[in-house]
């Protein structure tokens, strides 16, 4: 029965370590716009984060601003120089930084903009570019190896919250049950 015990807990720290360290990989590992929902109208500080998933560094990254989007200015980030592309009309219309960033680093790019003054989905396509020519456009559906991150305008909400975080904090949730009940069991 000891064995049998001992096997078990080996098995629930196990499943533990993959929630907690593998599920936020999985959900975050792509660039990523935030905030996720913002105000009509709103000037907004928005931030583009861009993990490196390859063994080589990460040296372009270019960002299409959405329709109905007025960007304003950008942020600087060490290390990165950022050319801003506008259209014949002057608007920002997309931003490439270039740079170095190493494997298994992330980097994040701050930029203001004034929100749609009516409730739209913002899509942000997105293309990383590794050193040796490798391109990844992350343009595609949410469900897809390489979604394009949204960002929803409209007015607050109370309550929900993204099925992301619900899942994570119900793996909480989970594993802290757990470790509490290994914890209170008498040994022996």
């Amino acid at each position: 029965m000891r064995g049998t015990s001992r096997r078990l807990r080996t098995g629930l720290c196990a499943l533990a370590a993959v929630l907690l360290l593998g599920v936020p990989a999985l959900a975050f590992a792509h660039a990523v716009v935030f905030p996720k929902r913002a105000e009509p109208g709103a000037y907004e500080r928005y931030l583009l984060r861009v993990p490196n998933e390859r063994g080589v560094p990460t040296i372009r990254v270019e960002i299409r601003f959405p329709a109905g989007l007025r960007v304003v200015s950008f942020g600087d980030v060490p290390g990165w120089a950022v050319e801003v592309k506008k259209d014949a009309a002057g608007a920002i219309t997309s931003a490439v930084w270039w740079g170095s960033l190493p494997a298994e680093r992330f980097v994040e790019f701050p930029f203001v903009a004034v929100n749609p003054k009516a409730g739209t989905r913002l899509v942000w396509p997105v293309s990383q570019t590794y050193q040796g020519g490798e391109r990844v456009e992350w343009n595609g559906a949410e469900d897809s190896k390489t979604p394009a991150s949204v960002t929803e305008i409209g007015a607050a909400q109370n309550g929900g919250g993204s099925s992301t975080g619900t899942y994570l904090g119900g793996a909480a949730l989970v594993v802290s049950l757990l470790a509490l009940g290994l914890a209170l069991r008498k040994p022996g």
